[in-house]
């Protein structure tokens, strides 16, 4: 197919279930060209392996999958396991990931086509930070960086992924990446399906991974929020969501607000913020893309 969209996934797959529902959609996605996944965070290896599971169980063995960093940057660790990867045993996954190999492999992909890849971050972004402070060439070389965090138009509020690791956070917002793009909670919120649909709806191929990983998931939750399939089905379909341009920054502070992500609009700014979303629109999509996984 023509267009399609080179993309690198960057995930802490294993915690919340919408990674392993994004990294569903994005291998039924037509348009993804999915050049590799990278796992952050606690326990990354055991994530590798969830990830691997789910290429596995897609037909897709030959997904690259790297491990990346274990703990934040001058931060402490909110999530030093991965409770998803009690799964494990019922699927068939690799288990020789080398520890720490996540970011030389974006750097070299990356190098590899410049102006070429997007970025997809669905996770803390300490391997993408330390990617950019080791490398400060390397975010022009992308062609766009998106990512499921923050949380913008509702005062001064934390969000998972980029209060995970505010410094590398701020790395991430400070680098001269030619256009970012941000999917936050004012938005993702509003993409929610109860336990119970789930259930009926992860069915196939693999749905079955996907579903048992989620059995894991609703024991503290009964639902499942898509915030991050909401991002990457918006790389396809910007236009299910509006934006609004400025800059976003982190809230360094100590106290409270230690983590928040900060919208300044601007017409001349280079971040991009999702403001509003067409929730029918997006799940429409999102399962007409997925149904043949379904069907299988």
């Amino acid at each position: 197919m023509k267009d399609r969209v080179p993309l690198l996934l960057d995930t802490d797959i294993g915690s919340d279930i919408d990674d392993a529902v994004c990294l569903t959609y994005l291998l039924a996605e037509p348009r993804c060209d999915l050049l590799g996944v990278t796992t952050v965070t606690g326990q990354p290896e055991r994530r590798a392996m969830l990830a691997d599971a789910i290429c596995r169980a897609a037909g897709r063995p030959e997904v690259p999958i790297f491990s990346g960093c274990d703990v934040p940057l001058l931060y402490e660790q909110k999530q030093p396991q991965a409770p998803q990867a009690e799964v494990l045993s019922r699927w068939a996954h690799r288990e020789d990931f080398e520890p720490y190999a996540a970011v030389d492999f974006l750097r070299r992909k990356i190098r590899s086509r410049p102006g070429e890849i997007t970025l997809l971050t669905i996770g803390p972004l300490t391997n993408v930070g330390l990617l950019f402070a080791e490398d400060p060439e390397v975010p022009r070389l992308l062609k766009r960086l998106v990512m499921m965090g923050g949380y913008y138009f509702a005062g001064r509020k934390t969000e998972w992924n980029t209060s995970g690791d505010p410094i590398a956070s701020a790395l991430v917002f400070n680098a001269d990446v030619p256009e970012l793009v941000a999917y936050g909670l004012d938005v993702t919120t509003q993409c929610r399906l109860s336990a119970e649909e789930c259930r009926k709806r992860f069915a196939g191929g693999p749905f079955e991974v996907v579903r048992a990983m989620a059995e894991v998931w609703f024991r503290r939750a009964g639902e499942t929020t898509f915030h991050d399939p909401l991002a990457a089905a918006c790389i396809f379909e910007p236009e299910t969501c509006t934006y609004r341009t400025g800059r976003v920054r982190m809230d360094l502070t100590p106290g409270e607000t230690y983590g928040a992500t900060l919208f300044e609009e601007s017409a001349g700014g280079r971040h991009r913020v999702a403001e509003k979303v067409n929730a029918s629109r997006f799940f429409g999509r999102y399962f007409d893309v997925t149904k043949a996984f379904a069907a299988a």
